[in-house]
């Protein structure tokens, strides 16, 4: 009876050991499925970011990235409006010029000789300060430059923005703003001031200018 209850153990346990055997390969067998699983969720979430990414600038052969940026200075909100259309039409990304020294009602009244406008405009030296922090242009191909015209020109704190930076391998597309004023004087005066850049020419819009007329511009470039 010893000899025969001695014999059943290693039965006995091959019988444990196959079975733990088959546990583990089914263990294995899941963790298998839930990585496939993680893997499959990273990779959407990665063509997700991509074409995030493509709808604000396509990278070409080149590397560039094709983005697009709006850069506008708007002391009465006019600029401002038509710089949201574009920013809009384009899907750019959208910069405000922010004077260090906001402009008050009394520095924009034509009607006094001395206004702090004025008197800015009188001398092509003054360059109003910026405030807050610089954009970085590295990454955009293409931008627009929006101002109102100030005496026939750009105000000065736009000349105090193209100094800023270089613009070379850049496109350069200026907007104004302005009841009659046209933009050429103000478009030659930031060409020349700008470190390098391709200047298009640029567009004057009426304070009464349309949305589709802002838009079918863009549309045309």
């Amino acid at each position: 009876m010893a000899d025969t209850k001695e014999g059943r153990k290693p039965g006995i346990l091959r019988t444990s050991l196959i079975g733990m055997l088959f546990c583990m390969i089914f263990m294995l067998l899941l963790t298998g499925c839930g990585s496939g699983v993680k893997g499959t969720s990273s990779e959407k979430h990665e063509v997700t970011t991509t074409a995030g990414a493509t709808q604000a600038g396509k990278e070409d052969s080149s590397g560039k990235t094709g983005k697009t940026l709006v850069v506008y200075f708007s002391a009465t909100g006019t600029t401002k409006r038509v710089a949201n259309i574009i920013a809009e039409a384009e899907q750019a990304d959208i910069y405000e010029i922010v004077p260090a020294e906001p402009y008050t009602v009394q520095d924009l009244n034509y009607s006094d000789k001395q206004n702090r406008a004025t008197r800015e405009q009188r001398d092509k030296n003054v360059r109003p300060s910026i405030g807050g922090e610089k954009i970085d242009i590295g990454k955009y191909d293409t931008i627009y430059i929006g101002y109102p015209i100030w005496w026939y020109e750009e105000p000065r704190i736009m000349d105090t923005f193209v100094e800023q930076y270089d613009f070379t391998g850049k496109t350069l597309i200026p907007f104004s703003t302005s009841n009659s004023a046209g933009i050429t004087r103000s478009q030659n005066n930031l060409e020349k001031l700008a470190k390098g850049g391709k200047w298009l020419e640029g567009r004057r819009f009426s304070r009464t200018a349309s949305e589709k007329e802002i838009e079918s511009w863009v549309e045309s470039l």
